[in-house]
């Protein structure tokens, strides 16, 4: 496996052909888990090799909206079949990389601990101090494709969600679990305040 060829390839990739209308799904994101996944895998005592792997699906996890933004993750793991033989990952590393890049279809439901590290990477913003700056840009790209018409809308969907949502690693359970529950109450608030 050649693993850092991969990595500047999917890079260049995902530069070079991501929709501009992508506010959320963009590159910076691609990067944003890479970076958590490496930190939290690392945390959860992951080997190296198998690192790799989650690194790969982290890095290509969204790529499929090269192609179309309907069942992303699946149009992500086509690029992954076509990519990664060229950089000698095996047929066995590869079914890992499409396993791993479905589990990051919302809602989460990951099984192995490495799904669970790139599902909690993946949504690692929730609980961070720039979930506001980083909401709003999912709501941008929403509203772009026609999904939320308004903030009010988009409050009621972010409600919902973060009571859903779950971490599965201890590591950003610890990290991430009491700041997302500061979040929803600050738009629980201000719904509550809209409403009046």
């Amino acid at each position: 496996m050649r693993f850092l060829g991969a990595i500047r390839a999917i890079y260049s990739k995902l530069h070079d052909e991501l929709p501009s209308w992508l506010t959320y799904h963009d590159l910076a994101h691609a990067k944003d888990v890479y970076r958590m996944t490496r930190h939290i895998g690392r945390s959860e005592g992951i080997d190296n090799e198998k690192l790799k792997l989650i690194l790969t699906a982290a890095l290509l996890h969204d790529a499929g909206f090269i192609t179309g933004n309907d069942q992303h993750e699946k149009r992500s793991c086509v690029i992954a079949r076509k990519m990664l033989p060229q950089f000698e990952y095996t047929a066995t590393d590869i079914e890992t990389v499409e396993r791993l890049i479905m589990a990051t279809t919302i809602p989460h439901q990951p099984n192995t601990l490495e799904e669970k590290i790139l599902c909690d990477a993946d949504l690692d913003y929730l609980g961070r101090n720039d979930f506001v700056d980083r909401a709003k840009q999912l709501f941008i790209e929403l509203k772009y494709l026609g999904i939320v018409e308004n903030n009010l809308d988009w409050n009621k969907i972010q409600v919902k969600f973060l009571n859903q949502h779950q971490y599965f690693t201890s590591t950003a359970i610890q990290a991430r679990m009491s700041k997302k529950n500061e979040h929803l109450k600050d738009i629980i608030r201000e719904l509550d305040e809209s409403e009046e």
